[in-house]
């Protein structure tokens, strides 16, 4: 349980439908209180933050750079009129999940294919039958959380860790009841299964860092995140491990904590692959951490021929035309291509579900990344970045409103494959 008070009694009053009130008025009271509640980044001097957080207790801490809180709107009212504090709102993030319907009804107890179309286009063989690569690179997942009892991922599962509900974060803790996590996650290193019959990621030997960072409804802080973030890289660090860090989330909203922590893991030597969102197909619609320029941004791509024939999805959300053809990150700016649309992988009950968006698409390239890394450990990230934008560009995708030849807003240097 996070110890800030506002939020400490928030999460006993759900618990105990507030029969820790006398009745009547108290119990009404409460209930407004709670829902006026507003997260938010204090930055100050050393002494105006030890006395803010006497005063509101604490979500995260971030040393000298600040924590979060819950406040009262009266409160945060305040807070603004104050000189000596910096004050933002904490953004929430959600799921990038597409808009469009699950495709499937009912949840198929096996896969329809051991390995999914968007598997064996990624490794560009119609007539793969499983797949592997990945040994000692770690993928941290941060999603919904994952059902690490999976019997396609138990065996890869070596970090299972919740950042949302505790100041730190609650170890082999990290239940998925939203079912976008374990899919995720079964994308970028399912492995099989342990019976022989199940479904193959991109990088089955590839060890999970289950990080949950959202909540059942697929939305979450991006106080929460950011720890999550950071943490992945120091973990990186203290274990001598390459890690890539898989976020199939997003906001419309740049967020100076997200922004931060993408830095900090970027610097550390953790390559960071994050969804293009699913707000297309405008341009400009891409979405944060994505659009980050020490992000991978990934666009989702549909499978429109049996014969092979890919565009961009209509949902994938576009970078910056003004930056097409220079074949430079910026930030706004696509990076990669990958399957993303009605991609068959993992789900919470144990069996597997098929679902859209860019989301699906991360992992993909998480999975490659992987891949590519644990052929050789010695490069860096930024090298294993460069393989992967040279990679898509010996597959450039023309097909979908804004995909051009090059690098284009729309599908950024094209679809990055294993061959």
């Amino acid at each position: 349980m996070k110890t800030g008070k506002r939020i400490g009694m928030a999460f006993l009053c759900v618990g105990m439908s507030f029969s820790i009130f006398a009745n009547g008025t108290e119990a009404k009271q409460g209930e407004e209180q709670l829902k006026d509640e507003i997260r938010v980044y204090l930055k100050g001097s050393d002494n105006e933050l030890t006395e803010a957080k006497k005063k509101f207790g604490h979500e995260r801490s971030f040393g000298k750079d600040g924590f979060t809180t819950n406040v009262s709107s009266e409160e945060y009212e305040t807070l603004t009129k104050d000189e000596d504090l910096k004050v933002e709102k904490v953004s929430k993030y959600t799921i990038a999940q597409s808009i469009q319907p699950t495709i499937q009804a009912t949840i198929a107890a096996v896969p329809s294919a051991r390995t999914p179309w968007g598997i064996k286009a990624i490794y560009n063989d119609p007539s793969l039958t499983k797949t592997s690569g990945g040994d000692g690179i770690k993928i941290a997942v941060l999603d919904t959380g994952t059902t690490t009892k999976h019997t396609d991922l138990a065996a890869n599962v070596e970090q299972c860790k919740d950042f949302t509900t505790s100041t730190t974060y609650v170890n082999n803790s990290c239940s998925d009841n939203n079912g976008h996590g374990t899919h995720v996650s079964g994308t970028a290193l399912a492995n099989g299964g342990s019976d022989g019959s199940g479904i193959y990621g991109v990088a089955p030997e590839a060890e999970l860092w289950a990080y949950k960072v959202l909540g059942d409804d697929g939305s979450g802080y991006s106080d929460d995140i950011a720890a999550a973030i950071r943490h992945a890289a120091d973990q990186s660090i203290s274990t001598g491990s390459k890690a890539i860090i898989s976020m199939s989330l997003g906001s419309s909203s740049k967020d100076s904590l997200i922004s931060s922590a993408v830095d900090y893991a970027y610097n550390k030597g953790v390559l960071v692959i994050a969804a293009a969102g699913n707000s297309g197909y405008s341009a400009n619609t891409i979405g944060y951490p994505g659009a980050l320029p020490n992000a991978v941004a990934v666009a989702a791509l549909e499978n429109v021929q049996a014969n092979g024939t890919y565009r961009v999805a209509n949902y994938s959300s576009r970078g910056n035309p003004n930056t097409d053809g220079d074949f430079v990150i910026q930030e706004k700016d696509l990076e990669v291509s990958a399957p993303g649309s009605a991609i068959e992988s993992t789900w919470i009950n144990g069996g597997y579900n098929t679902i859209n968006g860019t989301s699906m698409a991360t992992p993909h390239v998480s999975g490659l990344a992987a891949k590519i890394w644990s052929s050789n450990k010695n490069l860096t990230n930024a090298q294993v970045r460069a393989q992967l934008q040279t990679k898509a560009k010996d597959y450039d995708i023309k097909g979908g409103y804004g995909a051009e030849t090059g690098d284009d807003y729309a599908s950024g240097f094209g679809f990055v494959r294993v061959k």
